[in-house]
């Protein structure tokens, strides 16, 4: 049998990677406008494509966490904000 810590790193991969699928296809729909203008910022100022990924889905977790956590709607306006203040990162939560 596996270890739990197996199966915390199955989920992990799979909230990561589905994370970053989202994130591509917002980059692809240029919906919300902000995720294509905001890949694209980050790669002027030179960050490779994979960590510019990685800190798009940061936010993106961070606003589903907080739309879950307080029981509300996805707050879009927030979410084009933080992207937009990308590389730097929301703050952590207490």
């Amino acid at each position: 049998m596996s270890e739990p810590t197996d199966i915390d790193n199955d989920d992990e991969a799979f909230t990561e990677s589905t994370l970053i699928e989202a994130i591509e296809n917002q980059i692809e729909s240029d919906n919300p406008p902000a995720a294509k203008a905001t890949f694209n910022k980050l790669t002027l100022v030179g960050y490779e494509r994979e960590d510019i990924l990685n800190m798009m889905a940061h936010v993106l977790a961070y606003e589903i966490d907080a739309m879950l956590d307080e029981d509300r709607a996805f707050n879009t306006e927030w979410y084009e904000a933080a992207l937009r203040a990308l590389p730097e990162l929301p703050p952590e939560k207490p």
